[in-house]
């Protein structure tokens, strides 16, 4: 199951993401916001991390305006690895040497299309399990 939550300035691209995850037959749980009110992103950010680290989640995918804050709230939760992606290599490439858990977006930055293509690029790509990216995943978790 994906975790997902945004702030006001990312709930259009959630909304096509979720759109994108129910076509693709994808469980998801969505962790708000649920409308265009102004609201805080630290709330959602918080909320999904702690699901993927809880393990209620797989992954997770957080969206606000710029990806910025709402990326760095995620990444205060302890066993997150959450990237921010505006493009698809970084989308893969963040699953295939860091084994990340969590993406985000800025809905600001990055249309539906590409914000699609990024999701399932970060959602298909496996974690390489090479030995010195899971040396170096460790040393991101001390």
């Amino acid at each position: 199951m994906i975790a997902i939550g945004s702030d006001h300035g990312g709930f259009d691209l959630k909304t096509a993401v979720i759109a994108h995850l129910k076509e693709r037959g994808i469980e998801y749980k969505d962790y708000g916001c649920y409308d265009k009110s102004s609201c805080d992103y630290p709330v959602y950010g918080h909320a999904v991390a702690e699901a993927v680290a809880g393990g209620e989640c797989e992954k997770g995918i957080v969206i606000c305006t710029t990806g910025i804050g709402i990326s760095i709230t995620a990444n205060k939760v302890k066993g997150i690895r959450c990237a921010l992606c505006a493009d698809t290599l970084t989308a893969q490439m963040t699953r295939l040497h860091n084994d990340a858990n969590v993406l985000a977006m800025g809905g600001g930055i990055v249309g539906p299309n590409l914000g699609i293509s990024i999701v399932d690029a970060f959602l298909d790509t496996e974690f390489s399990k090479e030995e010195k990216h899971i040396r170096r995943i460790g040393q991101i978790e001390q």
